[in-house]
C-alpha cells in the first residue's frame, strides 16, 4: 500500500496548484465564479512567466480581494478607477503586464466612462469584466446589467424595462470601438467553459503583451446568495436567462480583421 509521500511524487502528479495562487482559504460564496476566474488567471501568469511583470488592478466590490488570491503586484483604484489606474500603470511602466479585474457593478455602472475612454484610447491593458448582473457584495441591489423580469433586492417585483432602463451590454459596447483589438464573452459553469474561458484570457494576455491595444474579457457569472439560488440552480438559472440575453462568443479578433458575431 502506497504511504502519501510516494503518491505526491512528482511522477505521480496529474495536476498541482500554480505557485502564483496564494495557499488561503477561500472568502467567497459557495459556488462563486470569482474563485474559478482568480485561479485561471494565477495559472496563466504562472504559465506564461509573468508573475514578476505583472501588476493587477482591483476595484471596489467582490473583485477588491483578488490581490487574497494571486501572488503579484496589486493597487487598489477607487470604484470605477481601475482603467484610469491602468492607464497610469501601463505607461509609466510600458515593460509590464497591466490588467484590470472588474465587477459589472463597479465598470458598467461608476466606472462606465473610465472603461469606454480606456478602450477607446487603446490602453495596452487586460480588462477581465465579471459580469453577473447584480451588486453583491452591498446587497442584491439592480446593476446595469441586470436583466429585464430579473428579480434583485430593489426590483422585487423584476427589473422592468420602462422603468428601470435596458441592460446594458458593455461588451457589445467596447467590441466597436477601434481601441480594443479583442473582445470575447466567455462563462466559467462547467468543465469544457472553463476550458474555453481560459484560451480567451490567455488569447488576451498574448495580445497585452503584443501590443496590440485593449483585449477585454467578459465572464458571465453567478451570484447564487445574491440571487438566493443554490449554487447548481445558480448555473441553471444562468444559462436559462443570461445566455439568451449575454451570447457568448468572440465578438472582435484583431486577428480576423473585422468584429466577430456571435448572435
Amino acid at each position: 500500500m502506497m504511504n502519501i509521500k510516494e503518491i505526491i511524487k512528482p511522477e505521480n502528479l496529474v495536476y498541482s496548484k500554480s505557485k502564483v495562487q496564494i495557499d488561503t482559504i477561500t472568502h467567497y460564496c459557495p459556488g462563486c465564479t470569482h474563485g474559478v476566474v482568480h485561479k485561471l488567471l494565477a495559472e496563466l501568469i504562472d504559465e506564461m512567466g509573468l508573475q514578476e511583470k505583472t501588476i493587477g488592478i482591483a476595484p471596489v466590490g467582490c473583485a477588491v480581494f483578488a490581490y487574497n488570491y494571486i501572488d503579484i503586484d496589486w493597487q487598489e483604484a477607487a470604484h470605477g478607477r481601475a482603467p484610469a489606474v491602468a492607464t497610469g500603470v501601463v505607461r509609466l511602466n510600458p515593460e509590464k503586464f497591466v490588467f484590470t479585474y472588474q465587477g459589472d457593478g463597479d465598470l458598467a455602472s461608476i466606472g462606465a466612462a473610465e472603461i469606454i475612454h480606456a478602450c477607446n484610447r487603446g490602453e495596452n491593458i487586460l480588462v477581465v469584466f465579471i459580469n453577473n448582473g447584480i451588486y453583491g457584495m452591498t446587497g442584491g441591489q439592480m446593476a446595469p446589467t441586470t436583466i429585464d423580469k430579473m428579480v434583485t433586492s430593489t426590483t422585487p417585483c423584476g427589473r422592468d424595462h420602462e422603468r428601470n432602463g435596458y441592460p446594458l451590454k458593455m461588451t457589445d459596447l467596447v467590441a466597436k470601438l477601434p481601441g480594443t483589438s479583442y473582445v470575447t464573452r466567455q462563462s466559467a459553469q462547467t468543465a469544457a467553459s472553463v476550458r474555453k474561458c481560459k484560451r480567451a484570457l490567455k488569447k488576451g494576455i498574448q495580445n497585452v503583451l503584443d501590443k496590440k491595444g485593449t483585449s477585454f474579457v467578459e465572464v458571465v457569472s453567478t451570484c447564487n446568495s445574491g440571487w438566493k439560488l443554490s449554487p447548481v440552480q445558480a448555473n441553471k438559472w444562468m444559462e436559462e436567462n443570461m445566455f439568451p440575453y449575454y451570447p457568448l462568443g468572440d465578438m472582435k479578433d484583431s486577428e480576423k480583421g473585422e468584429p466577430v458575431t456571435n448572435n
